[in-house]
């Protein structure tokens, strides 16, 4: 068997200007989601539940 290691996919919104501004990345793993700062990669990591997070996007999108 091979089993390789693959990195993390983080992504940004796509209303992100891509101008150095305040943005956030996020990587979405089997049970969690991830979110860093797209200014320091190699910074911390929040993980949130996949479950609390659809609840924070949904209350989001309601303004």
């Amino acid at each position: 068997m091979n089993h390789q290691a693959t990195e993390p996919h983080w992504f940004k919104s796509s209303y992100s200007s891509g101008e150095g501004g305040e943005c956030v990345e996020v990587c979405l793993a089997p049970d969690a989601v991830q979110v860093r700062d797209s200014k320091r990669a190699m910074g911390p990591v929040l993980s949130v539940d996949a479950n609390a997070w659809s609840a924070f996007v949904e209350q989001a999108a309601r303004g």
